[in-house]
């Protein structure tokens, strides 16, 4: 692990001084070095990602798809959405815009004598065992993504947000990302404070969210494959998960977990059924009350528009 994180750092601090550092002095932005060099990390990480989906992931879906491509123009929209936020443009820009707001925020929580709970600590020897401690932090991390899941598809106004992410005919391994980015923005600030208050270790964070969207990019590949009886129960397969993009699942939906299927099973949402279903929202593909399928767009900054439309009621 210690091998693992060196080299880690040393691309990072290669990739920093080869790139991000000039941009950032060439754009007059010298003050911002420090956090320059996060975001590097996170750049990192996002390529090292789009690397192992296009040399494991991509082939997969080549060898047992569940069903072709046909559009592939819905392909190269979700590639751009993966783009944005693999490589770290997003956390950039949620860093500009609310940077500022969380910083004020917790430092006025730790001057009212607020501190993390670091669940780790909790148990005796386990801060002492990387790997045990980072197991720990990974479900409590997937415990809050189930429960944000679930809220994305209970309360009405998130889901005029979420179902952009349903609205994918042809579900790949670049749809995992296909969100509404006021969605994003409200379930990182979610994510962003359950680290505060878990205090889970910045490396820590980094290697649980790149960790876990990888897995989520395998859950969400044009793959027929399921992990068996047992295997099905461990870890979410891309079978378990596109039970849940299926159509007939609807807004009520089922298998809400993101990477354990534990918490579905423990509430009463896992659905195991053996089967291979056409993905979307009912809606798009039937008359609605206006007598034609509800219109999810099919470019970026449509789909965008359209998402506001229908959290505004318009859409």
């Amino acid at each position: 692990m210690d091998a693992l994180a060196d080299l880690f750092d040393a691309a990072q601090q290669w990739l920093f001084q080869a790139l991000v550092q000039p941009a950032l002095f060439g754009l007059g932005m010298g003050g911002l070095l420090e956090d320059g060099y996060a975001a590097t990390g996170w750049l990192l990480v996002g390529l090292l990602q789009i690397a192992a989906m296009l040399a494991v992931i991509a082939p997969l879906q080549r060898w047992r798809p569940v069903e072709p491509v046909v559009d592939r123009r819905t392909i190269r929209v979700d590639m751009l959405y993966t783009f944005i936020h693999r490589l770290g443009l997003f956390r950039v820009a949620l860093f500009l815009l609310l940077g500022p707001v969380f910083n004020a925020l917790f430092g006025t929580l730790r001057v009212a004598g607020v501190h993390p709970i670091q669940i780790d600590a909790l148990w005796p020897g386990v801060t002492d065992l990387p790997w045990a401690s980072l197991l720990l932090y990974l479900l409590a991390f997937d415990f809050t993504g189930y429960w944000i899941h679930r809220g994305q598809h209970a309360w009405r106004w998130w889901w005029s947000l979420h179902a952009l992410h349903h609205s994918q005919r042809q579900v790949t391994m670049w749809s995992d990302n296909r969100n509404h980015l006021l969605d994003d923005v409200v379930r990182a600030c979610i994510v962003v404070c359950v680290a505060q208050l878990i205090g889970v270790a910045p490396g820590q964070f980094i290697a649980i969210v790149a960790f876990t969207q990888l897995s989520e990019s395998l859950q969400h590949a044009n793959l027929r494959l399921w992990f068996g009886r047992v295997g099905e129960r461990l870890w979410i397969s891309p079978r378990f998960h596109r039970r849940h993009h299926g159509i007939a699942a609807g807004r009520a939906g089922c298998n809400f977990g993101v990477l354990l299927p534990w918490w579905d099973m423990l509430f009463g949402t896992a659905d195991f059924a053996l089967r291979y279903e056409p993905t979307g929202v009912r809606d798009q593909v039937e008359p609605g009350p206006t007598g034609h399928p509800r219109d999810y767009g099919r470019g970026f900054w449509a789909q965008q528009w359209l998402g506001l439309r229908r959290l505004a009621g318009r859409g």
